[in-house]
């Protein structure tokens, strides 16, 4: 079995890094490109409540030092598009799910992908609510980019419906330069390669950095 190249235990030090790099002289310091301000920090699914611990207390110093954050939860926007597709229709996908599951476990799931993902796919999907939030967020924060952060949450709940790294392609140039990071649930295969949860295959379509 190959092993992850972050152990058990890296993740203090990869959110320390983070922090040590948005509080740079200079402004954050996330990214070499500085019209491509955006970062990935992977952690152990089985790690979630850690991560939203160090990730609060991060939040919390930020804002004491006159930072804006906007946390942005994939969950919520992915249960929001659903809603948005009528009570009828909620009932009818989850009554066939149960239909389905009954018979195959698997053929629930493909179908629930069926039906779910062209809501949140494309950059009329779920990017869009999130850049949608960050504009807003930049409106009420103005001339503030170099104090002011993004970070995206709950990715887990996207899965196996849509892959992160579509979600960071389709927001690219939509952000107003504030710097983004994505909170990503998976494993680090190799410099540049992620698996989604640990589960997908590993996907090496990022340019963002990767943290530690």
């Amino acid at each position: 079995m190959t092993e992850p190249l972050f152990p058990h235990g890296s993740l203090d030090e990869a959110v320390a890094a983070l922090r040590k790099d948005l509080l740079a002289d200079g402004g954050p310091q996330i990214s070499t490109m500085r019209n491509y301000r955006f970062a990935i920090l992977p952690y152990r699914p089985q790690d979630e409540f850690k991560l939203r611990q160090l990730i609060r207390r991060l939040t919390d110093e930020l804002r004491s030092e006159g930072w804006g954050v906007l946390p942005i939860s994939l969950q919520t926007l992915l249960l929001d598009r659903i809603r948005a597709t009528g009570q009828e229709n909620i009932d009818a996908l989850i009554a066939r799910e149960r239909r389905l599951f009954e018979k195959d476990p698997e053929r629930a799931l493909a179908h629930l992908r069926d039906k779910i993902a062209p809501h949140i796919e494309g950059p009329a999907g779920i990017a869009a609510d999130v850049a949608r939030l960050i504009n807003a967020f930049a409106d009420e924060n103005p001339d503030r980019a170099d104090r002011t952060l993004v970070l995206i949450g709950r990715a887990g709940s996207l899965y196996p419906f849509f892959r992160s790294s579509a979600l960071l392609k389709h927001i690219d140039g939509k952000t107003r330069n504030i710097p983004v990071v994505l909170l990503y649930p998976g494993e680090r295969k190799d410099t540049t390669a992620l698996s989604f949860m640990g589960e997908l295959d590993s996907d090496r379509d990022y340019r963002p950095r990767i943290y530690p």
